[in-house]
């Protein structure tokens, strides 16, 4: 606890660098993913050939998931022509990690909206923007939200290894903590690094009841609610 106390500021600093590094990833990557999804999502409702594209897609977008993370954050600054401690090296590599891990969720989200419901959307004159906005997306809001919290979680872990570059953020105190063999420093930042995906999961989870307030009730409720505004659309009960 004397660590502690006496290193407030340091641990304040990592803290806050730490949440600057990994909100930009978590919403960058769930900006991507929905349009990638969104088109494998139609290959996938297309013809042979191009449901074996919209596949091929998901493969490899799940593949740049498995680059070592440590190799990519040395690989990008000569890519991009970046200095090795910037910051937007981190957000860059973990963009693609997020979308990596999204792209999927995103086009399974969208598979999972009923057909018959959109096919009711588009007879009732809804645009395609429109049918995308204010029927799929909706209900595939669920799903989306349950992958941009896996997102979350594994960007806030990840942002722990550029502090190998130099670049602050709570992995320092594991990094240090090591160096100078200071136990209380290493269980600091893992702490701290637990509860920081904790909040922002909670976070995440607060703003999903907030747009989707028809998953504030229990399951059986919100399958209840999903039931009847898919029905509405079906009967022309929703206004276009």
């Amino acid at each position: 606890m004397n660590w502690v106390t006496g290193n407030l500021d340091t641990i304040t600093s990592n803290l806050i660098a730490h949440v600057w590094l990994s909100i930009p990833p978590i919403v960058i990557s769930f900006v991507l993913s929905v349009p990638i999804g969104l088109l494998v999502n139609r290959l996938r409702n297309g013809r042979r050939g191009a449901r074996a594209t919209g596949s091929t897609i998901i493969v490899v977008a799940s593949l740049l998931y498995a680059i070592p993370s440590f190799p990519l954050f040395l690989a990008l600054p000569p890519l991009l022509g970046t200095n090795i401690l910037d910051p937007a090296n981190v957000v860059i590599a973990l963009t693609i990690y997020g979308v990596a891990l999204m792209a999927r969720s995103a086009a399974d989200a969208l598979d999972a909206v009923d057909p018959a419901v959109l096919n009711a959307a588009a007879a009732m004159g809804y645009s395609p923007v429109q049918r995308f906005f204010r029927v799929e997306l909706p209900l595939a809001g669920p799903v989306l939200l349950a992958g941009i919290r896996v997102v979350a979680v594994s960007t806030v872990s990840l942002v722990t290894v550029g502090a190998l570059l130099g670049i602050p953020n709570l992995g320092f105190l594991l990094t240090d903590g090591l160096k100078r063999g200071i136990s209380v420093e290493i269980l600091t930042g893992i702490v701290l690094t637990i509860v920081l995906a904790l909040v922002i999961d909670g976070l995440l989870v607060l703003i999903g009841r907030i747009v989707m307030p028809w998953t504030r009730g229990g399951s059986r409720d919100a399958k209840r609610i999903r039931r009847r505004a898919a029905a509405d659309v079906r009967t022309g009960e929703v206004s276009a």
